[in-house]
């Protein structure tokens, strides 16, 4: 055996610490490019997560709204189902009589007021400030004519002698338009809430979307009543 044959394969002490030296910075490199990949997705989805929660949330006043118009509705409810079984009993002293004139001037005003908001939701939607404020300002004007009718509706049957003993029917006029009234009188003051905040003019991208969900909510319950009344004064009117 030769021995040029058998030369031993010796490596540096050099070469060996270059070459653990860049094995680690490789693997640091991956490891490190791992940790800040890992790191990104996880802030990523943690900002949709929280995004998405935000989405879930229900609005508050939404709810408040609706919950407080199944509560009208059911108070109604039982109030028309008793007349309506009171009505078609037909008893002695069901007496009905002709509507006075205030009431069809309440229905004309209830009308015009949703109207006058619905213009007033419109402009409140596309940022037109001023317009806004003019339409809720006549809205709340006409909603305290409704209940300035009303009370003259009442002066009126009491000049007739017309009250609530005695006569079932002047009872439930009498209950049914003061309980819608009272019911106004709240949507009224909710309006006078709105017309408080749109008084002054805002760029904030954030107090404008909140009097639009305000005027939303509010628009609800006032259109509801102003349903409602109508379905009043057909019932009054005209199931007797």
């Amino acid at each position: 055996m030769e021995v040029g044959t058998a030369e031993p394969l010796i490596v540096s002490e050099e070469e060996r610490k270059r070459r653990r030296g860049l094995s680690r910075g490789g693997g640091g490199g991956d490891n490190g490019n791992k940790r800040r990949g890992g790191g990104g997705g996880g802030d990523d989805s943690d900002d949709s997560g929280s995004h998405d929660t935000d989405r879930a949330i229900p609005n508050k006043s939404r709810i408040l709204t609706a919950f407080l118009l199944l509560i009208v509705m059911m108070t109604f409810g039982g109030l028309i189902a008793a007349y309506v079984v009171i009505a078609t009993n037909g008893g002695a002293e069901w007496r009905p009589f002709d509507l006075p004139k205030p009431v069809w001037v309440s229905t004309f005003l209830i009308l015009l007021s949703s109207v006058t908001y619905h213009i007033a939701k419109l402009a409140i939607d596309r940022g037109d400030q001023p317009r806004a404020k003019s339409f809720l300002v006549a809205t709340t004007v006409l909603g305290a004519a409704f209940i300035s009718s009303q009370i003259l509706a009442w002066f009126a049957l009491v000049q007739r002698g017309l009250y609530m003993s005695g006569n079932p029917y002047a009872g439930f006029f009498y209950i049914l338009t003061a309980v819608h009234a009272v019911h106004v009188l709240g949507g009224i003051m909710a309006l006078g809430v709105i017309v408080l905040k749109t008084w002054g003019e805002t760029e904030s991208a954030t107090l404008l979307e909140r009097r639009r969900e305000l005027a939303q909510t509010v628009g609800w319950y006032w259109h509801f009543i102003g349903g409602l009344w109508v379905v009043l004064f057909v019932l009054l009117g005209f199931w007797r």
